[in-house]
């Protein structure tokens, strides 16, 4: 079972402040699709069980996850950490997610498929000895993840893992829908249009089965009420104003 290492060994582990942030060389790095599908995860993602300034979400973002190797990390494609400061010491922008540092782990992962990390991303590889295990092995045995996302942009297939009983366990799917009461938050498929390119899109919907509007579509709405109510306000005084030139006729 792995343990946070206690305060004394924390003061001499690396911190986020001298942990490499990025490797310009590592294969895989995120291409369009992998931006724009993160960021409309994080720009939907708003569980109503905790306040704003205690939710953190990151895409592409470097997570150590084990002190006994500092150095050794993955960058989950989206992730989910709750209860915990949304800026590190309540002031600093993360350069990185480091576990000892942080001592809560992710209660959401996400991985986007891709050819070349499919197999790893589904737990269908193993890690050699004295080798980084796999993103499934850091998820599911080391961070204990309990929720784990898997959407592939070529099949618009969405596969959800629970943890249970210290294992990932596939859920079965309705309408390509998974419920989340710790967050009262669900994550789902929808068809639509986001950043002028329709697909399908993975993204967060509330108790009502309402997709969670982005910050741009809640300004559209905003705009489309009160046009609305303009409209409204001008067919009514024309109306009055037919009214009162029919009564002078008479």
């Amino acid at each position: 079972m792995y343990d946070l290492p206690s305060e004394e060994q924390s003061e001499i582990l690396p911190t986020m402040y001298d942990l490499p942030s990025e490797n310009p060389e590592e294969s895989g790095l995120p291409d369009e699709f992998h931006d724009w599908q993160g960021d409309i995860l994080g720009e939907t993602c708003c569980p109503q069980t905790y306040p704003a300034d205690q939710i953190f979400v990151a895409s592409d973002l470097n997570l150590y996850y084990d002190s006994i190797h500092p150095f050794w990390y993955k960058r989950p494609d989206f992730f989910l950490a709750v209860g915990i400061s949304r800026f590190r010491q309540g002031k600093d922008i993360r350069l990185s997610y480091v576990i000892w540092q942080e001592k809560v782990s992710p209660i959401v992962a996400v991985e986007f498929l891709s050819p070349g990390t499919e197999d790893e991303n589904l737990g269908l590889t193993y890690s050699d000895l004295n080798k980084p295990p796999t993103k499934w092995e850091v998820y599911e045995q080391i961070l204990k993840i309990p929720y784990y996302f898997v959407f592939s942009r070529y099949t618009n297939q969405l596969k959800v893992f629970q943890l249970k009983r210290n294992r990932y366990r596939e859920q079965i799917l309705t309408e390509s829908r998974f419920w989340i009461p710790e967050l009262e938050l669900g994550i789902g498929l929808w068809l639509g249009f986001y950043k002028g390119c329709q697909r399908l899109w993975l993204r967060w919907y509330d108790g009502e089965g309402n997709w969670i509007p982005t910050p741009e579509e809640s300004v559209d709405k905003e705009r489309m009420a009160k046009e609305s109510a303009m409209q409204r306000v001008e067919e009514e005084r024309l109306a009055k104003e037919s009214a009162i030139q029919h009564y002078h006729q008479k």
